[in-house]
């Protein structure tokens, strides 16, 4: 029998870029929402169960449009959850939901882990965001590779190995050796073994070099494999070339554009990436984080950071479609306490960028601090990124006939972006989270505990 739900009395802001809507009612049939708007439109039915959000705000579920589930990252945390990478997983889904991203995207991480927790949750085992996923970045290692964490002879050959081929599942370096008609037939089996939501692919190296790591053709392969398949594509991309190439060859979403090595990104290229509104997924900071970084570096922020800085400014200036992402890890203290690991990760950073559970607060905010309208950026926390990966049939907005992912905030995230953080209800799928029960007996993450 159906369960119905009708919220009443609260604000509706439904990412559709309307106005808010004032004493607006959301009736919702099991997890879908089937009526929204005004109060005077919508007979609320007499079965319903009643949610009252009087004096409160109604938005989307927030989304990230690029996490990494797996928080170990450090030779010994790696070791130790080997086979029990799924139960971070799992608890990195759990603090994502329980402070409003019912939905995030992981863009790299291991692929069968990954893909056993997004199954169990959309099949209502587990509760915790929606999880789409990549698996591997095509034609980079894992993580105990020279593009993650070199550890030199540290550890045996064969142990690096066993695990970095957890990651790269035959996807792994070797493709920038192969015909372009070879990786093409790599990315279709990689596509058939490991059920992937989308693809991401290594334009560029990890290291910060910006070498190009495969051809034009062999990254032309890739996204036609994808396309075939039909998901979604984008690139992991470092400098202004592998940027160009990314854009002429027909990326859904350019992921971290704003991190160009040693140049800006040049006006005509901006100029094509607004014109088309192609989706940036942007690693947007906080004028906080900002003037923290430049007190940590005696006065200059390093070259990379200040031309993200800068893309960032130039990006929401000229009206680009940017997408929340906070590039986040569900980081733990032992992940933090590691000296091979930037400051920039490490406690006491003010609006740390990359937590899982609060980054994506203070990218709301730096985003408006940048000049985003604030109606623009709830739109590029919910439904813009749902548009760019190609599910806002489903998820995005609040309208009938979408998920009933929604939450209740006790203050107007439009009137102050720090009202995100007001979270009076999540909901996900037309059920109500216990926000309480999620996050409780972290393995290696940390709970931000706002």
């Amino acid at each position: 029998m159906a369960s119905t739900t009708a919220i009443v009395n609260g604000v509706l802001i439904d990412a559709t870029g309307a106005a808010p809507v004032d004493n607006a009612v959301i009736v919702i049939v099991d997890d879908t929402i089937t009526a929204a708007g005004p109060a005077a439109d919508i007979t609320v039915p007499a079965d319903a169960t009643i949610i009252d959000a009087a004096g409160k705000w109604i938005i989307p579920g927030l989304m990230d449009a690029n996490v990494h589930l797996v928080s170990a990252r450090t030779p010994d945390t790696i070791l130790e959850f080997e086979g029990r990478y799924d139960e971070l997983v799992r608890e990195a889904a759990e603090i994502a939901l329980k402070y409003g991203l019912t939905t995030i995207f992981d863009t790299w991480g291991p692929a069968g882990p990954t893909a056993a927790i997004r199954d169990r949750i959309n099949a209502g085992e587990l509760v915790g965001s929606r999880i789409y996923m990549a698996g591997n970045i095509l034609g980079l290692g894992g993580p105990l590779a020279d593009d993650f964490f070199p550890i030199g002879s540290i550890l045996e050959p064969a142990t690096m190995a066993r695990i970095n081929a957890i990651w790269e599942e035959g996807t792994g370096t070797h493709l920038a050796y192969l015909t372009p008609a070879e990786v093409k037939e790599v990315v279709r089996d990689y596509i058939q073994r490991t059920r992937p939501d989308f693809i991401k692919y290594a334009a560029t190296d990890h290291v910060a070099t910006g070498y190009l790591m495969l051809s034009e053709e062999s990254q032309r392969a890739i996204v036609e494999a994808a396309h075939e398949a039909g998901l979604t594509v984008q690139a992991h991309t470092t400098t202004v070339e592998s940027l160009r190439i990314e854009v002429e060859l027909g990326a859904d979403l350019l992921q971290h554009p704003d991190a160009t090595i040693g140049r800006l990104i040049p006006d005509d290229l901006l100029d094509t990436i607004v014109q088309n509104q192609i989706p940036c997924a942007a690693l947007v900071r906080t004028k906080e984080h900002e003037d923290w970084l430049i007190e940590q570096s005696g006065g200059a922020i390093d070259a990379m950071m200040n031309n993200l800085i800068q893309n960032d400014n130039a990006l929401i200036a000229k009206g680009a479609r940017v997408l929340l992402t906070t590039d986040g890890f569900a980081y733990g203290q032992r992940v933090k306490n590691h000296p091979g690991f930037r400051p920039g990760i490490r406690d006491n950073v003010p609006d740390m960028p990359t937590q899982i559970g609060i980054s994506h607060f203070f990218w709301i905010r730096g985003a408006v601090q940048r000049g985003l309208d604030p109606m623009e950026a709830l739109r590029s926390a919910t439904s813009y990124i749902a548009e760019a990966y190609q599910v806002d049939d489903q998820i995005g907005t609040l309208v009938p006939g979408k998920k009933a992912d929604l939450l209740i905030l006790t203050a107007d995230p439009l009137a102050d972006p720090r009202n995100y953080q007001h979270i009076d209800t999540v909901m996900k799928d037309g059920a109500v989270i216990d926000r309480e029960a999620l996050g409780q007996n972290l393995l290696l993450a940390d709970d931000p505990g706002l």
